[in-house]
């Protein structure tokens, strides 16, 4: 497939695998081909942003924002709703889908809610679920048999944190965490996605109007009773960013954990620096975050304006993804060393797990706090853990916007 890039009419599009079964050539191939690389999303054309210096300016000009209605290929009809990707972009009103003075009221809302202080009050909570978790573990390596230490473990971890933030029950989590597996993967037939939608807005309108009549301590309550930073937030408002929170707040963290912890046994001369208290466990996330992010690829942004990026131009309207994998991997910003896993790299690694600019993720520090607690605890339980089966039968599940895996089994002695 040819597509109509102006800004580089001779280039063969690169195409997104959406069964992600190579991330690692994905990425060294997207790195390769230059900084800002025509891309082929599920027949959609676009442009990769592969490099830091690249992406730190762009996600600072006003002149690239998140408004679909900018897309060209969406104004012209090219694009309709029946486009798998389109849930990743036209995904209601919130922080995460406006710009300016709109993006700076919803977010100023968010920040007023998701306090450092609210944050730090459930530290304790975290370290008792972590330990629960492990103990869940423990039972069910008991035989010797190995244990899928992501769905055990990483992944109802950060779900019940979310949840505990916005006070929602706890027989609701499994059923939240299978709705955002299904709504996530390219399995999904894009009509049952949409459905998965209609019941979670369904679900959250219900839980908001009830925190709306009967507010309480909690972040929900919070986003919804702020007086400050402007008007007080709608409800479609509210519903937006609530969704976009428990997204983002629970599938980062899950890969965090999981990577980080795949990542030290397949490189036991890093974890045995650890071990010996050489490198703080800080390193370790950050070096994680940096080397194997949460985000492959996070879609999209529109130029309203032609934008000369280096030698190549990205014309107004066009679709732009940005790479984070790539970036992270960008040898201009970490070094010809890039693509290695090394947990001795001079702190603070200025990467861009968490975005940049105006959009930078607001969850980051409750991400960095969960996993600071998770995987000393984890490697301080199971000393002797170790990979159940070789790295390379390990797989990614088909999530072109995220790099999560469908399981990590591990020994645990």
């Amino acid at each position: 497939m040819k597509c109509p890039y102006s800004g580089a009419a001779t280039a063969e599009p690169l195409v997104i695998d959406p069964m992600v079964r190579d991330l690692d050539g994905e990425t060294e191939r997207l790195v390769a081909a230059g900084p800002v690389v025509p891309v082929d999303l599920l027949g959609v054309p676009a442009w990769s942003v592969t490099r830091h210096a690249v992406a730190r300016d762009l996600l600072l000009d006003p002149r690239l924002v998140k408004d679909l209605n900018e897309w060209r290929l969406w104004r012209e009809g090219v694009v309709t709703r029946d486009w798998p990707l389109i849930t990743m972009i036209d995904a209601g009103r919130s922080m995460f889908t406006v710009d300016g003075a709109d993006h700076r009221r919803l977010r100023t809302k968010t920040a007023q809610a998701l306090t450092p202080r609210r944050i730090e009050a459930i530290r304790e909570d975290i370290v008792a679920f972590t330990r629960e978790l492990l103990d869940a573990m423990e039972e069910a390596g008991r035989d010797g048999s190995p244990v899928d230490m992501k769905a055990v473990f990483a992944q109802p971890l950060p779900m019940r944190v979310v949840c505990l933030l916005l006070d929602v029950p706890e027989g609701s989590q499994p059923w939240l965490a299978d709705g955002y597996k299904r709504f996530f993967s390219m399995l999904t037939p894009h009509e049952e996605r949409l459905e998965i939608l209609e019941t979670f807005d369904r679900w959250y309108l219900d839980l908001i109007r009830e925190r709306r009549a009967h507010p309480g301590d909690d972040l929900l309550s919070a986003l919804i009773h702020s007086e400050e930073g402007g008007e007080p937030l709608t409800e479609d408002e509210v519903l937006g960013n609530l969704k976009a929170l428990v997204a983002a707040g629970h599938e980062t963290t899950i890969d965090l954990i999981t990577s980080a912890t795949r990542a030290l046994l397949n490189h036991p001369d890093q974890l045995e620096l650890v071990r010996a208290g050489k490198v703080p466990w800080e390193a370790v996330v950050e070096e994680t975050l940096r080397w194997d992010p949460a985000n492959s690829h996070l879609l999209m942004r529109f130029p309203t304006e032609d934008l000369a990026v280096g030698g190549t131009v990205i014309p107004k309207g066009d679709g732009v993804v940005m790479s984070y994998r790539a970036i992270n991997r960008d040898p201009e910003q970490h070094g010809a060393d890039a693509d290695r896993f090394d947990v001795t790299r001079r702190l603070p690694i200025r990467h861009m797990a968490f975005g940049h600019g105006p959009h930078i993720c607001p969850g980051a520090a409750l991400s960095r706090l969960e996993a600071a607690i998770a995987l000393p605890a984890l490697f301080e339980r199971f000393p002797r853990m170790r990979p159940a089966v070789p790295d390379e039968e390990i797989r990614n599940l088909p999530v072109m916007t995220q790099n999560d895996l469908v399981a990590f089994p591990v020994f645990l002695a």
